[in-house]
C-alpha cells in the first residue's frame, strides 16, 4: 500500500504517494529543500523554477561524479585483480 508522506520543500508543501519509507522521504526532502536554499542564497535568485533547476543541476553534478568515481575506483580494481591473477599465474607455472 503506498504510502502519503507531505514534506516542505523551498516553502512549498507537497504531498508524496508512493513506495518509499516515509523517513527516507522526509530525508531526500530536507536534502533538496538544503540544496535550494544554498543557491538561493548564492544567487540572490527569487524565481523559484530557476532555483529549482539549478539545485537540480548542483544534485545532477554530484550524482554524475560519484557514478565517475565509482567506474574509476571498478576499474583500478580490475586491473588491479589482472595484474595480481598474473603474478599468481606465474607463480603456479614456476612452481610446477
Amino acid at each position: 500500500m503506498p504510502n502519503l508522506v507531505k514534506v516542505q520543500i523551498h516553502g512549498q508543501s507537497y504531498s508524496m504517494v508512493g513506495e518509499l519509507d516515509e523517513a527516507y522521504v522526509l530525508q531526500l526532502a530536507s536534502y533538496v529543500d538544503g540544496k535550494m536554499s544554498a543557491v538561493s542564497a548564492e544567487t540572490n535568485t527569487v524565481d523559484s523554477v530557476k532555483i529549482a533547476v539549478l539545485a537540480a543541476m548542483a544534485i545532477a553534478d554530484e550524482l554524475y561524479s560519484l557514478r565517475l568515481e565509482k567506474d574509476e575506483r571498478a576499474g583500478a580494481l580490475r586491473e588491479r585483480a589482472e595484474e595480481c591473477l598474473t603474478v599468481l599465474e606465474r607463480a603456479l607455472k614456476q612452481s610446477a
